[in-house]
């Protein structure tokens, strides 16, 4: 009975895969440096990021996500003595993404729109930005607070052969205590096989 349970689930795994080989360009994968406008307090980040992607049909592609913003660095005044204070916000943000792009044709130069769901993950960290707090976050997540996550979008992305850029822009609303609008861009290398 293991075995065939076993067997099912390395089909249905395969299975979007095989449908990949019949659309032309089957896979792309990508890195990303991410700029996000945290709305409020109207702060910005920057993080890095990584997405995989399938495509299921000719102009349909299924897309997972993940980056990391890190520490964002910010001056207040106070006026209590005539003194300046910089501080250091030590949030972090953690997100994961998953959704279809629907893209157009498939030539050298496409344009697409996408609407994701997923998760967002605000956290305080004093430690320096390094693999480890990233590796610690993902870890930690069933642990801390996350909150849902929509996001609408849209793009373009030129490929020279197999290696190609995207630029990516959208509303990256995540739910807590009511809907919040961020700003989100994206763009960074990626390549198609």
């Amino acid at each position: 009975m293991r075995r065939v349970f076993l067997c099912l689930l390395v089909g249905l795994l395969a299975a979007p895969f095989a449908l990949a080989q019949k659309s032309g360009d089957h896979v792309e994968a990508g890195v990303f440096v991410d700029y996000f406008r945290l709305n409020p307090p109207d702060s910005n980040y920057a993080g890095l990021g990584a997405r995989l992607g399938f495509n299921v049909r000719r102009n349909i592609q299924l897309e997972a996500e993940m980056n990391y913003d890190f520490n964002r660095v910010f001056t207040e005044d106070f006026s209590s003595g005539g003194s300046i204070t910089t501080t250091q916000s030590n949030l972090r943000i953690l997100r994961g993404l998953f959704g279809p792009k629907l893209q157009t044709g498939s030539g050298a130069v496409r344009l697409f729109a996408t609407v994701k769901g997923g998760f967002i993950n605000f956290r305080f960290d004093p430690r320096p930005a390094s693999f480890s707090t990233f590796t610690s976050s993902v870890e930690g997540l069933r642990d801390d607070n996350i909150d849902g996550v929509v996001y609408p979008g849209g793009g373009a992305e030129a490929f020279f052969g197999p290696i190609g850029l995207r630029l990516d822009v959208g509303d990256e609303i995540f739910f807590n205590h009511g809907a919040h609008n961020n700003l989100r861009v994206t763009f960074g290398p990626s390549i198609r096989f």
